[in-house]
């Protein structure tokens, strides 16, 4: 039986991390399913998921395989666009190498299909900062980003590049995906702006981000510059909903 959620993780040679998380998210005790979005990993991650498909977890793990690196945001529209042509209802965006606790997709279901929030955000930031194992020079650079972005924006947000979120459907249906413009960690923002300005609730529940232990960061220079340069574009646009 299919379940109302889907998580959707993109990937990019994470070989060292799939198997256990694909296992860690499908094991809870609320079901969850899992898409993973391959952007062409020669490292064969592509294959330990096919693995696992035709195997335990046959009906609730799926795969996209694309050519190349497009990019994070486009990574996850195709995930969106996916989830809603098979009908999941809320739709989450996770990490990989477990920076993100499986163990928090609960709480973040729990604040949209008990509480009623549209969207609802895993934060670093609500409660202080929830960082381990990062260098003090990237937290400080995140911390003072999303603060930037907040008073760009006027928005009350405090963990505006998280990329640990649930999505209503009908936040998702609303957006006009194919507007989207951003790839990087701007996309996330976008897409946190689009949804308040169109109306819908979020809420940030408080987590925990753990470095990753194990793979290399896809983090670099011009995604975090078009994180800061993004969303003075953003400011200036009107966000309209899908037609």
């Amino acid at each position: 039986m299919q379940s109302d959620s889907l998580v959707i993780i993109p990937t990019y040679n994470e070989k060292e991390n799939i198997r256990a998380i694909v296992k860690a998210v499908t094991e809870l005790e609320k079901p969850f399913d899992v898409l993973v979005i391959d952007d062409g990993s020669p490292d064969g991650t592509a294959d330990i998921v096919k693995e696992m498909m035709e195997g335990e977890k046959k009906g609730r793990l799926f795969l996209v395989q694309r050519q190349g690196k497009l990019g994070l945001g486009t990574a996850y529209i195709c995930g969106f666009k996916w989830a809603l042509e098979h009908d999941y209802e809320y739709i989450f965006e996770m990490d990989a190498d477990f920076s993100h606790n499986p163990l928090d997709l609960p709480k973040l279901y729990a604040a949209c299909h008990d509480e009623g929030y549209d969207v609802s955000i895993g934060s670093r930031y609500i409660t202080g900062v929830n960082v381990v194992n990062w260098p003090i020079g990237r937290v400080l650079m995140s911390y003072y980003a999303s603060q930037y972005v907040r008073t760009v924006l006027g928005i009350r947000i405090h963990d505006t590049t998280a990329g640990f979120v649930c999505y209503r459907r009908k936040v998702l249906q609303t957006i006009d995906l194919d507007a989207i413009r951003f790839k990087g960690y701007a996309f996330q923002i976008e897409m946190k702006y689009s949804s308040l300005c169109l109306g819908f609730k979020v809420k940030e529940v408080p987590v925990i981000f753990v470095n990753r232990e194990l793979g290399s960061s896809k983090m670099s220079g011009g995604i975090f510059s078009e994180a800061l340069f993004g969303v003075v574009k953003l400011r200036m646009s009107k966000i309209k909903p899908r037609k």
